[in-house]
């Protein structure tokens, strides 16, 4: 990302942080429906509960982030995570059990996390969502939302495949009924003006996720991009196009390592950045303004931390951040 989105992202995160560190004080019994706006004695402890894999390189810069968050402000943090929708209400529902002071959760299917988000703020505790399910953040009585409007990175991904030359894209999905990823897919058919083809994968089996994306290139040798919604995926579509012998470019969505490398060989054309690190510090953020003085951020609307575009032009910036766990 450029130096100006980048000093942008920081300037309107800053004034919430320093906010949340001078509104420190007052009694508190450590639950979550007496803390929201009765100040806090420094024993705040929040839950955040992702859909994320182990292991994904996307996910643990949202945990590093939500850490470090704890850290900065001085309130306890617990990162879990479950890709199951189901398992990961139960996870909802025991936090609402230990009585938190607030917590943190990824939406990627809304309709199945329903009943436990609602239940939290039942019972007291407020919500933030992040990443995913923002348009129905404020349905469920979150009171907030932090993350990229799937729909719009869509469509300034399909620009940005549009400017590169590309006409028959393939959109690869790697986790099924996560709405975002969907949007994201719709979104860049509208952005390209053109055709582009969902394509099912599986996260947890990158090998046969690359052995699928072989397999549609070399049925349909007019596929001229391939759109990953993940840089892991992102790197086995890179090695399908060469298996396949297919001159299609890649590109993706989020960045790691691979990504970034693959950018700065040429491999990858450019990324979709979320800004991830800030989906997992800013909730914890706008919890503590909440629980210590029923501040909210937003005004109905999410806090959107992308997209931006990485490429050739900038990536060599973010590549010196990236070793920091915080890109």
């Amino acid at each position: 990302m450029p130096a100006p989105r980048r000093l942008l992202a920081f300037a309107l995160a800053a004034p919430l942080l320093l906010a949340s560190c001078t509104t420190d004080g007052g009694d508190s019994d450590g639950g979550g429906s007496a803390n929201a706006g009765g100040g806090s004695d420094g024993d705040l402890s929040f839950t955040v509960i992702t859909h994320g894999s182990a292991g994904d390189a996307f996910w643990d810069v949202v945990q590093n982030g939500a850490e470090a968050a704890g850290e900065d402000l001085g309130v306890d943090v617990d990162y879990q995570s479950d890709g199951d929708p189901q398992r990961q209400a139960q996870l909802i529902d025991a936090a609402v059990n230990q009585d938190v002071d607030g917590i943190v959760v990824s939406m990627a299917n809304p309709d199945a996390l329903q009943e436990s988000v609602e239940a939290a703020v039942a019972a007291g505790i407020p919500v933030v969502t992040i990443n995913s399910g923002g348009d129905r953040a404020t349905e469920f009585g979150a009171i907030g939302h932090v993350g990229q409007d799937e729909t719009i990175a869509g469509e300034g991904a399909g620009r940005e495949l549009a400017a590169e030359g590309a006409g028959n894209v393939l959109c690869v999905i790697h986790e099924a009924g996560n709405i975002g990823h969907e949007q994201r897919c719709a979104g860049a058919a509208t952005g390209l003006g053109a055709t582009v083809t969902p394509l099912q994968v599986d996260i947890n089996d990158l090998t046969g996720a690359q052995s699928t994306i072989t397999s549609q290139l070399q049925s349909d040798p007019t596929i001229d991009a391939v759109l990953a919604l993940n840089s892991a995926v992102a790197a086995v579509a890179v090695e399908s196009a060469a298996d396949a012998g297919s001159g299609a470019s890649i590109a993706t969505f989020d960045l790691n390592q691979d990504v970034i490398s693959g950018i700065q060989d040429g491999s990858i054309a450019f990324a979709v950045d979320q800004q991830q690190f800030e989906q997992g510090y800013l909730p914890i953020v706008m919890l503590k303004l909440y629980a210590e003085n029923l501040n909210t951020v937003g005004g109905g609307q999410p806090v959107l931390t992308g997209p931006g575009i990485v490429d050739s032009t900038n990536v060599d910036e973010i590549a010196d951040l990236a070793s920091a766990g915080t890109r």
